[in-house]
């Protein structure tokens, strides 16, 4: 048997996305809530969870979970879909839209799985530059939908990895011209503060998608599609028909019931990070960007590696980006505790200050 003939090609003209699993005891490379939930919400959780049973399938579409978050988001319980994570959402859109050779266009750097998932699926891809300010060129955008009407948009609100919140006039400028159908990913919404779900009353071809992976239950795979009821009545023929176990159903209801909660530890976070963005201001050589998510992408005056390598050696795991363009020489880390942030920045200031005074002595 010959498994290359067998594969798609553009599967096999691809690797697979990595995620990382360096053991480090300080790991702020995955964009995570540092902070986990008190004795008291989770004994309450683990008496839920124990009372499931094993034998049976969980509740098909998760019914009362879509209404819970009907109600939390303002919208009828026919424009949802809950998935495992944004990911199977994301995937399941890709699956049910006829691909064709006008493609699927994104904006680059942004999320990894939208370029993988759509060219697992058939779909041609169509990548466009983000400008200098990591905002979208909306000129190129909208000659391209003029031109090759593409299928699908997917725009990361706020993006990852640059962590801004694209101009929303530019993003509505693209729902409006747009023939197919346009994501406005908020996995990152709890703390940025912005949202783009007042729009789906005006803009039936616009999508909204929310995680509960970064707010604390990343363990969970908690993904949340909301669109117009006739995209959510077809791509329900696509999504399987139990996609959602029932650990996860249980643990999401807890987290509809405790929104408040889990805002109040994003806000937290929110703090930290405008700290954090401080402290990376003041090490020489490192350039941070401006950041509405839990997570600061800079900018090195040097070599990444040595940098990426320097913290491993101390236990510190960041994202490291080896990308030409716009993320040249960059690399990303997650919004941790104060001890987290404070050893990071430490071991920063100390690796750089080597680095620069080797540089001296070339």
């Amino acid at each position: 048997m010959d498994i290359k003939n067998l594969v798609r090609k553009e599967v096999l003209n691809q690797e697979a996305y990595c995620a990382s699993n360096v053991s480090c005891r300080i790991r702020l490379d995955a964009n995570e809530n540092p902070y986990t939930l008190s004795a008291s919400p989770k004994s309450k959780i683990v008496e839920s969870l124990g009372k499931v049973p094993l034998n049976r399938y969980p509740e098909p579409g998760s019914p009362e979970l879509r209404r819970g978050f009907a109600r939390l988001y303002g919208v009828d319980d026919d424009m949802l879909i809950i998935g495992n994570g944004s990911d199977e959402l994301i995937q399941i859109l890709l699956v049910a839209i006829r691909g064709s050779a006008s493609g699927v266009m994104i904006p680059v750097p942004t999320f990894a799985m939208y370029k993988i998932s759509a060219l697992n699926t058939g779909h041609r891809v169509i990548e466009v530059p983000l400008d200098d300010r990591f905002d979208l060129d909306v000129d190129s955008m909208l000659e391209i939908i003029k031109n090759r009407s593409p299928e699908l948009v997917f725009l990361s609100y706020p993006n990852n990895p640059t962590g801004n919140c694209f101009n929303p006039d530019k993003i509505e400028a693209v729902i409006r011209a747009s023939n197919g159908i346009v994501v406005v990913d908020e996995a990152y919404s709890n703390f940025s503060g912005r949202t783009f779900l007042p729009y789906l009353g005006k803009y039936e071809n616009m999508v909204v998608l929310k995680s509960l992976s970064k707010v604390g239950l990343a363990a969970m795979r908690i993904g949340i599609f909301i669109g117009c009821p006739l995209l959510v009545r077809e791509l329900n023929k696509v999504r399987l028909p139990y996609n959602l176990n029932a650990f996860s159903q249980i643990i999401a209801r807890f987290y509809v019931e405790n929104e408040v909660d889990f805002q109040k530890q994003a806000d937290e976070v929110v703090s930290k990070r405008e700290d954090l963005f401080k402290g990376l201001s003041k090490i020489n050589g490192i350039r941070p960007y401006p950041s509405d998510a839990n997570f600061i992408l800079f900018n090195c005056s040097f070599d990444t590696g040595s940098v990426y390598k320097g913290l491993i050696e101390r236990g510190i795991l960041i994202r490291k980006f080896n990308a030409p363009g716009a993320l040249r020489n960059c690399m990303r880390v997650t919004v941790g505790n104060c001890k987290e942030n404070g050893e990071f920045l430490g071991a920063l200031r100390d690796i750089v200050a080597g680095e620069l005074e080797r540089k001296e002595l070339e």
